[in-house]
């Protein structure tokens, strides 16, 4: 388990040939660059074009294909074809989205005239050509009658107290008629009839449907846009580059010419850099090479051997890269996730299906001639891990043990099984297992650290924070789990504790707490002074006590897989005691089975979420805070072509 180590390179090439280094460049494939911001009309063409591709690609996905869809074979098209392709598929979107515009408007104006009938305008202005001009009005019923008698109106219709009416004059009226009273308001005449409203919002939702079969019918050149996007997002980096490469004029040659010269900085991996310098002399390019300086921008590039790369799904899936100068444990972290995976789930049975699920997959990609997936055998190895954890506390799809058959009971083991010890001791002995784990976990975290800073005054501070741990793990075990068996203050029976009589264990814990907290105080902050690093602390005193109720709130933290494992377990029995009954009569049997599939489908889906929640917290917080981890690292990309 290590970070590959890098080596800071600032590569200088001639200007002229900038485009095609580039492309050598890419081809050797090995320079992680760091980031430069270009700017050219062929960049900002690039970028737009790929916003449109990938606006056409969405357009695509939101028309969902029916069961009855005929399959729709994939068709290829090139650069011209795909850019064009892509602006028709925003264009029947945005017609589509016109017509939705105007299908409102429509609605809108047929609902604000609901209550008046079938309105034409044209009929309003024949009679305004013959002299008659007519305007709607609407009025509270009780203020109708207080129109004066110089307003010649004719009354339409009277609907939830309110009166409409038309208000008659030989005149086209230029402003409001003096007798009309205040409550009046004028109704707008609607541009079209309202049967023509209607009409149209047929005939555009006819147009809607017509748009829909067309985007469809374009999604068999999904692939090709896929393809296209690709390649822009290629063409972007490339131009990206090129454009906002440095350059600057060197000395004149012998011709009397200014050469002019570019350059970039990156990073390479150590194991790559004789291959580096066989491109650079075949291409006639300059280069320095150094090693980073704590500062820069170093990318992680870890090296791993096939089992523990298996982790690697996840922590892609997480986006969480540790620092360059930070700790590789995707060891541990595979290691302990298996754990705490087997644990969360808890049952064999489920632990069976997972294994079932991973060897379908296994399968069906051997049948397509692919190799197995790091995923599949991922989840292979997480289904394993809670078969074992399931067979040793005897819970098979949370059936009582009582009705297991004996060789399952017999596989189980004792300290940790319902079966054999019953649930009270057994509950007691997985509390005391996951504070087992998170002393092994945590000190792992701090022997790195001491081996670390194993030629400094340091690597004190680690072993103080490690006796902490250690004496802490003392205190939880008496605050959560028995007080009796380990109490804190000394007894007739604390002195015959796991039969060493002489061993005042009380005081020993005590004892490394505090002994740790004084070497954590004076060293952890060392850095070739003793007196800063204690000045260090005192300033910071606050921060320095909560260290210690933090290392109780890690350890107890722990105690989170038996809770989460406990609940999922009293679902499955809960689900497995509402099926029972059905199961034994014939005309409820399906509906027994269905539950029995819905519930304990539910079951597995909680506790996939409490591992994202649980298990990858313990590592990516608890674990990783004691080793003093941010997990702020960029992954390794190099500038090459993609295949």
């Amino acid at each position: 388990m290590a970070i590959v180590q890098m080596k800071k390179v600032s590569l200088v090439i001639l200007d002229s040939t900038r485009k095609a280094s580039l492309k050598q460049l890419r081809k050797a494939g090995v320079l992680h660059l760091e980031a430069v911001e270009g700017s050219s009309p062929a960049l900002s063409a690039y970028r737009e074009s790929a916003a449109e591709t990938d606006k056409a690609i969405s357009i695509l996905d939101e028309i969902k294909e029916s069961k009855k869809s005929p399959a729709l074979i994939q068709e290829k098209l090139d650069k011209d074809s795909a850019r064009e392709k892509a602006k028709e598929i925003i264009s029947l979107s945005d017609r589509k989205k016109t017509l939705f515009d105007l299908i409102s408007q429509n609605k809108n104006e047929l609902a604000r005239l609901e209550k008046w009938g079938d309105i034409d305008p044209e009929e309003f202005k024949a009679f305004a050509e013959k002299g008659i001009f007519l305007y709607m009005y609407e009025i509270p019923s009780e203020k109708y009658q207080m129109i004066g008698e110089d307003c010649e109106t004719v009354l339409v219709n009277s609907i939830n107290k309110v009166s409409r009416f038309l208000l008659k004059s030989e005149t086209e009226l230029e402003e409001r008629p003096a007798g009309l009273p205040a409550e009046a308001y004028a109704v707008p005449l609607p541009e079209y009839s309202t049967r023509q409203m209607k009409k149209n919002i047929v005939d555009d939702e006819h147009g809607i449907e017509a748009i829909d079969k067309k985007i469809f019918a374009e999604k068999k050149f999904r692939t090709a846009l896929l393809d296209y996007k690709k390649q822009l997002a290629s063409d972007i980096e490339f131009e990206n580059l090129y454009s906002g490469m440095e350059s600057e004029s060197s000395n004149e040659n012998s011709d009397g010419e200014e050469t002019k010269l570019a350059w970039l900085t990156g990073y390479i991996p150590v194991d790559s850099m004789k291959n580096f310098k066989v491109v650079c002399a075949e291409n006639g390019w300059a280069f320095v090479a150094s090693d980073p300086a704590d500062d820069d921008p170093v990318p992680t590039k870890l090296k791993n051997n096939k089992l523990v790369e298996l982790i690697y799904p996840l922590t892609n899936f997480l986006d969480v890269t540790p620092g360059y100068h930070e700790y590789d444990i995707s060891g541990w972290f595979l290691l302990f996730f298996c754990i705490f995976f087997a644990m969360i789930f808890g049952d064999a049975g489920y632990g069976a299906l997972i294994c079932a699920l991973a060897i379908g997959l296994m399968a069906k990609g051997a049948k397509n001639g692919k190799a197995f997936s790091s995923v599949n055998v991922l989840v292979f190895l997480l289904g394993f891990s809670t078969m074992c954890w399931g067979v040793l506390t005897c819970t098979w799809f949370g059936i009582d043990s009582a009705k297991l058959p004996k060789w399952m009971v017999d596989l189980s083991f004792a300290p940790i099984s319902p079966a054999k010890v019953g649930s009270d001791v057994s509950n007691t002995n997985q509390q005391i297992f996951c504070f087992i784990l998170a002393i092994v976990q945590l000190s792992i975290a701090h022997i790195k650290g001491i081996l670390r800073y194993r030629k400094s005054l340091k690597c004190l501070g680690e072993l103080g924070s490690l006796l902490e741990l250690w004496g802490m793990y003392y205190v939880v075990m008496d605050m959560v789990v028995d007080a009796v068996k380990y109490p804190l203050g000394i007894t007739e029976e604390t002195l015959y504790f796991f039969g060493i009589g002489w061993l005042p264990i009380p005081y020993v814990a005590l004892g490394v707490l505090f002994f740790g907290f004084a070497l954590n105080f004076i060293f952890s902050n060392y850095d070739g002074s003793i007196k800063d690093s204690i000045f260090e602390s005192l300033k910071n005193i606050i921060s320095v006590l909560l260290g210690i109720v933090n290392v109780f709130s890690d350890i107890v933290s722990y105690i989170r897989l038996w809770a989460v494992a406990l609940a999922g377990a009293a679902i499955s029995s809960t689900i497995n005691t509402m099926a029972g009954p059905m199961l034994g009569k014939l005309i409820m049997v399906g509906f027994g089975v269905i539950l029995l599939c819905f519930g304990h489908g539910l079951n597995i889906v909680l506790n996939l979420l409490s591992v994202i929640v649980h298990g990858v917290r313990l590592n990516t917080l608890e674990f990783s805070q004691h080793l003093g981890m941010s997990w702020s690292g960029t992954k390794y990309s190099p500038f090459r072509e993609e295949k």
